[in-house]
């Protein structure tokens, strides 16, 4: 697959947001906010827009990855900060055929030249240990409530970043969103019926899950 990465663009922003609605609709919940989530984040202090790329194929945008500030406290109060990908977007009728790891293989490398040293992020296992995404667990980095999500993940971009300490995760404060002005946003786009799908299941089991 000839993919061609680069950056978003203002002219990208109604296409992306159309993609990141088809590709989350009915997946964690009947309809979804994903397409919402994209259109306030541009304009949040959190947004990272140097890591804000898109995915074309023969001149269609089909995939998107999106990054936010976020950071780490640990025990004695010192704070690091780390970033967080989402919504990491790819149209349906390409999934599984390498564009998400093309946007993630992309951004990581930046992140590496920059000196980042680790990206958190609420996800899928199966979906993101084969990019060296490990359990929060695994190095000691709990949500702000002090549990391990099952679906809090890490990826160390260097070695030992967080050893021999305890860390408390903190996202964006854009992801804390008003859901009434999520599907106001979401009546500017053609209907869509929103129906139950067995993945809505596997997700309320997977964000209701902790790791002791």
């Amino acid at each position: 697959m000839d993919l061609l990465i680069r950056k978003e663009n203002q002219s990208d922003h109604t296409a992306v947001e159309e993609l990141t609605r088809e590709a989350f609709w009915n997946l964690n919940v009947p309809g979804c906010d994903e397409h919402y989530l994209v259109h306030i984040m541009r304009n949040h202090p959190d947004f990272i827009g140097d890591l804000d790329f898109v995915a074309e194929l023969d001149g269609r945008i089909v995939g998107n990855i999106m990054y936010t500030k976020s950071h780490v406290v640990d025990e004695s109060g010192r704070k690091v900060d780390t970033v967080t990908f989402g919504p990491l977007s790819v149209l349906p009728g390409v999934q599984r055929k390498g564009v998400g790891t093309a946007l993630i293989n992309h951004t990581k490398k930046l992140l590496i030249e920059q000196g980042c040293p680790v990206v958190i992020i609420y996800g899928d296992i199966h979906n993101y240990s084969k990019h060296g995404f490990f359990s929060s667990r695994d190095v000691n980095i709990t949500n702000a409530q002090g549990k391990y999500p099952f679906g809090l993940l890490v990826m160390q971009l260097k070695d030992g970043a967080f050893a021999d300490h305890q860390w408390q995760f903190f996202e964006s404060k854009v992801f804390e969103y008003n859901p009434e002005d999520a599907e106001a946003f979401d009546k500017q786009f053609p209907p869509k019926a929103k129906e139950y799908r067995y993945t809505q299941t596997e997700f309320m089991m997977a964000i209701r899950a902790f790791i002791e």
